[in-house]
């Protein structure tokens, strides 16, 4: 009962990481009707193109058994002689049709999913060897979808292959009378013709096929919210903790900030509500350096630094809030202030030339 609520709540999608997990671990939608599919189509290619030469050849193999079998030797070393001929001939004869159905298996698998050692699924478990596990591998969903899907499979494969064959009824009598030689082109012709049907048909049964086993792949991969919520933990971090190191990362970058502003050549203010605190040397820069700014409270506290360490003030509410928008930290005023500021900097040189102590707000 407990179980089937967990699986109630697994309304969510399941997350990239997740599928991914289940890849590792050798979960993947792999579909046995497209493997099959590539086998039998591989074993169309070697009728068509090797069953001639190969029903020839092992033809002319056992021509001689039927012909002549009492010229064959019966003896300890004829028979040995023999048996390695017939082997070493069926052998050379079969060798590349069976290379080919080797690899169109391997192919139906790997275009599916990449082949991996997974540990987990070659360990040993008790639930294995267990009476109730195996009756509810037999007897459970996926065996009764796979028995159907069997059946159907036969029952369709089996419709196909009459319709074939059905327009050629009156000539498969006459196979039976045929000289060998004469057969083995017709009986080709008609493998062909009904494996052709057949993997046209097994072709759409394996792509539904496909189709559903990315859908249960997808489905038994469902999540709850509170296991998305801890995956996004797991791997974005926890948003209370984040929060709190990007707060820090503010507050050390706001003292640094500070740090600068006794060094300053002047600061904009608006009065209270904006403060931008410039830097410049004349011959040395281009154009004065935004070393602080600020709105609000942290805009009083940079003036009440300025005013403790004689960093001239000027208010110019315009100005203010035009750097404050434009300039960024430790960067250069853009060209297009550079007359206002211009006027401010200099205002600031002449008190400077007028007095030697540096004077408080104007």
């Amino acid at each position: 009962m407990a179980e089937d609520q967990d699986d109630s709540q697994k309304t969510e999608e399941p997350s990239q990481k997740r599928l991914s997990d289940a890849r590792e671990k050798g979960d993947v939608p792999k579909s046995a009707e497209l493997s099959a599919w590539f086998v039998i189509a591989g074993g169309t290619f070697v009728v068509g193109a090797f069953g001639g030469p190969m029903a020839k050849s092992l033809m002319s193999l056992m021509t001689p058994f039927l012909a002549q079998p009492d010229k064959i030797g019966v003896d300890g070393e004829s028979l040995h002689r023999l048996a390695t001929t017939i082997t070493a001939a069926v052998a050379g004869a079969l060798a590349l049709p069976v290379v080919i159905l080797i690899a169109a298996a391997l192919a139906g698998h790997v275009l599916q999913a990449p082949i991996a050692l997974v540990p987990s699924r070659i360990s040993f478990k008790l639930d294995k060897i267990s009476p109730l596990a195996g009756f509810k591998r037999v007897f459970g969903k996926n065996a009764i979808v796979n028995l159907v899907k069997g059946l159907f499979k036969m029952a369709v494969v089996a419709a196909v292959g009459s319709a074939v064959l059905w327009p050629e009824r009156h000539h498969l009598a006459e196979l039976v009378s045929m000289p060998m030689a004469a057969l083995l082109p017709v009986t080709q012709k008609l493998s062909l013709k009904l494996l052709g049907a057949a993997l046209a048909v097994l072709a759409i049964l394996a792509l539904a096929d496909v189709i559903y086993q990315r859908f249960e792949f997808i489905k038994r991969n469902r999540m709850s919210k509170q296991e998305l919520r801890e995956e996004h933990r797991q791997t974005e971090g926890d948003p209370a903790v984040k929060g709190k190191i990007r707060q820090l990362r503010a507050e050390r970058a706001r003292q640094r900030m500070m740090a600068k502003v006794p060094e300053a050549t002047v600061v904009v203010t608006n009065p209270t509500h904006y403060a931008v605190a410039l830097f410049y040397e004349s011959g040395k820069m281009a154009a004065p350096r935004c070393v602080a700014k600020g709105v609000d409270d942290l805009a009083l506290r940079i003036r009440a630094v300025a005013e403790e360490h004689g960093v001239p003030i000027v208010e110019n509410a315009p100005l203010a809030r035009a750097l404050h928008a434009t300039v960024e930290l430790d960067r250069e005023v853009p060209p297009e202030h550079y007359k206002a500021v211009a006027g401010v900097i200099g205002y600031v040189m002449r008190l400077k030339g007028k007095t030697s102590s540096r004077p408080g707000a104007r």
